[in-house]
C-alpha cells in the first residue's frame, strides 16, 4: 500500500525508516527523535545549542537533525556543501524565518536573511549597482587606508605609554570606523574618547557591543524558531534580550538617517551628489521619479550592513596574531616578505597585496581553523528535492559547518595545526574559497556581496599590524592560550600584547 507523503515524514523521524514516495531514499542519518518536537527537548537543555549540533555532526559527511518539524540538515563534506550550494544553487536560496532576524532585519527588509523572493531580489538589485560597484569600492579602498593609518596612531600612543594593547578592542573598532565611514561619512557617534586619545568613545564601545550581541542571537538555535507557537512565552529570554539590544543598536543610526532625509527632501539639496553609502541609498528613484527605499528599508539595510562588516576581520586577525606570537617562525616569514614587497619607508597599501601571498595564507589560515560562527546562515530548501541520494523535504535548513568543513581531517592535514605554508599551492592565495573547503564568503545566489570590502579590511590590518610594530605578550605571559569561549567561537579571553615601532618614520607619523 502507497504511504502518503504526511505519514511519510511522521515515521522518517525514527531511523531506519524509508520514504517511498522518493524511491525509498531516506533522509540523510541523525540522531533518533521523539514525534512532533523532534531533537528539541534534547538540545534544549544543551548551552550553547550549536557545540551539542557539531558533536552530533562530528565526522560525517551530512546529518539531520528534526527540530520540532523542521529539519536541519548539517554538511561537513566540501563535495556535498558544492551540491547543495552550487548545482542546486536555486533550490535551496532562500533563507529561515526566526525571531532575532526579523528584529535585526525590521521585518525581513534587508537582503541577507530575507527569504526568497521580491523584496531579497530588490534589495540585491540596490546592493550589486550602488553599493558593491567599482567607483564605491575605490571610495571605500580609500577610507580603509585611512582607517589603518588611524589604527597605527592608536597603537603608536599605547606603544609610547609602554601601555598593554588590547587587540580586540582595538580591531572591532577599525571595523567600527570603516563602515561608519562608508555610510555616514563619520568616524564616531559621539565627541570621541573621553580622555583624548585615539580610540574608541563610549558610544561606539556601547554600539559595537550591542551589534555583537545581535549576531550571536541570529541564529541560535532557538526554539521557537522551530516551534511558532512557543514564541509567546520567551522560553529562552532571546526575544527579551534581542528587544533591548536593537534599540541600542538602532539608537545611534536611526537620528542619522531620518536628519539626512529631511536634508534631502528640502530642494536646495536635491541635486547634491551622494558623499556617502546613505546618501546613496535616500537619493535613489524608481522609475517613476519616486524614492526607491522606504525609510524602514533603508535603516534595515544599514544595520545589517554593519553587522555584516564588524565580525570577520576583527576576528580573523585577532586570531592569526594570537597563532602567529605562538610560532616566530610564521611571524618571521611574514615581515621578511612584506619587508621585501614594502621596505622600511612606508607603510603597506592596498597596491601591495598581490605581491603578499603568504600573509594572504596567513589570512586565509586563521579563517579556515578559527571562522567567526559555528555555521553560515542558513538556506531553506523551497520544494522537495534529492541532493546526493538523500531526500531533502521542502522547508529544510541547510547548515554548511564551518567548523566541520575549515576543520575536517579528509580535507586537511593535521587540521588544528596553524599552517599558513598549507595554501602556498593555490592558484591564487585568497580569503575566498569556491570550492567550500571552508567557509569565507559562501557562493551562489547568496553569496556575500561585501566580499571585496571584507578581503581589503582583513589583508590591511594584517599587513599593518605586522609590518609596523614588533609585538610581545606582557611579562610574565607565556604563550597565548588558544582555547575558544564556551558560548561562541572567540577566543576565551581577548588577545593583549605589547607594542613596538619597527619602522623609524613611525616616530613623526
Amino acid at each position: 500500500m502507497a504511504v502518503t507523503y504526511p505519514l511519510a515524514t511522521a515515521l522518517s523521524i525514527f531511523p531506519g525508516v524509508l520514504l517511498p514516495e522518493r524511491g525509498g531514499l531516506h533522509l540523510p542519518p541523525g540522531p533518533a527523535a521523539l514525534p512532533i518536537v523532534g531533537s528539541l527537548p534534547m538540545i534544549f537543555w544543551k548551552k550553547p545549542r550549536f557545540r551539542w549540533v557539531l558533536q552530533k555532526a562530528k565526522g560525517k559527511d551530512i546529518t539531520c537533525i528534526l527540530l520540532g518539524n523542521v529539519h536541519a540538515i548539517i554538511v561537513n563534506s566540501p563535495e556535498l556543501a558544492c551540491e547543495f550550494l552550487k548545482k542546486n544553487d536555486s533550490i535551496f536560496a532562500s533563507r529561515p524565518i526566526t525571531m532575532a532576524t526579523e528584529y535585526s532585519s525590521r521585518g525581513f527588509l534587508s537582503i541577507s536573511v530575507a527569504p526568497w523572493g521580491d523584496q531579497w531580489k530588490k534589495m540585491c538589485r540596490v546592493i550589486a549597482s550602488e553599493v558593491i560597484n567599482h567607483k564605491r569600492l575605490q571610495r571605500m579602498a580609500k577610507v580603509v587606508g585611512e582607517e589603518a593609518d588611524n589604527l597605527i596612531q592608536y597603537f603608536q600612543y599605547y606603544s609610547e605609554a609602554r601601555q598593554v594593547i588590547d587587540l580586540r578592542k582595538a580591531l572591532r573598532y577599525y571595523s567600527g570606523n570603516i563602515i561608519r565611514k562608508i555610510i555616514f561619512g563619520c568616524r564616531h557617534f559621539g565627541k570621541g574618547p573621553k580622555d583624548g586619545g585615539p580610540g574608541p568613545g563610549p558610544e561606539e564601545i556601547e554600539h559595537i557591543d550591542a551589534a555583537f550581541t545581535v549576531l550571536s542571537l541570529a541564529f541560535s538555535f532557538c526554539v521557537s524558531d522551530f516551534m511558532p507557537s512557543l514564541r509567546i512565552f520567551d522560553i529562552d529570554g532571546h526575544e527579551r534580550i534581542m528587544k533591548k539590544t536593537m534599540k541600542v543598536f538602532n539608537k545611534y543610526h536611526d537620528p542619522i538617517i531620518e536628519e539626512r532625509m529631511r536634508r534631502w527632501r528640502r530642494s536646495d539639496y536635491v541635486d547634491d551628489e551622494p558623499e556617502d553609502i546613505l546618501d546613496v541609498f535616500i537619493s535613489l528613484k524608481d522609475n517613476e521619479g519616486k524614492p526607491l527605499l522606504t525609510v524602514e528599508e533603508i535603516k534595515a539595510q544599514v544595520g545589517e550592513l554593519i553587522l555584516a562588516t564588524v565580525d570577520n576581520p576583527s576576528n580573523t586577525v585577532e586570531w592569526a596574531m594570537a597563532e602567529i606570537l605562538n610560532q616566530p617562525d610564521i611571524l618571521r616569514k611574514a615581515i621578511e616578505e612584506i619587508d621585501h614587497v614594502v621596505g622600511h619607508d612606508r607603510l603597506v597599501e592596498e597596491y601591495d597585496f598581490p605581491n603578499l601571498p603568504y600573509l594572504k595564507a596567513c589570512g586565509r589560515e586563521a579563517l579556515r581553523l578559527h571562522p567567526i560562527a559555528p555555521f553560515n546562515v542558513p538556506h531553506v530548501s523551497t520544494i522537495d528535492t534529492t541532493v546526493a541520494g538523500f531526500f531533502i523535504p521542502k522547508g529544510s535548513q541547510v547548515l554548511l559547518s564551518r567548523v566541520g568543513l575549515g576543520r575536517n581531517p579528509k580535507v586537511w592535514e593535521d587540521p588544528m595545526r596553524f599552517n599558513p605554508d598549507r595554501h602556498l599551492n593555490e592558484k591564487n592565495v585568497g580569503l575566498t574559497e569556491p570550492d567550500l573547503r571552508f567557509i569565507s564568503f559562501s557562493t551562489g545566489r547568496r553569496g556575500c556581496k561585501g566580499a571585496p570590502l571584507g578581503m581589503m579590511m582583513t589583508y590591511m590590518l594584517l599587513a599593518r599590524i605586522m609590518h609596523s610594530f614588533t609585538w610581545s605578550l606582557p611579562v610574565g605571559e607565556g604563550p597565548v592560550n588558544l582555547s575558544e569561549e564556551e558560548r561562541s567561537l572567540f577566543m576565551a579571553k581577548p588577545l593583549h600584547a605589547l607594542a613596538k615601532p619597527r619602522l623609524a618614520f613611525l616616530k613623526h607619523f
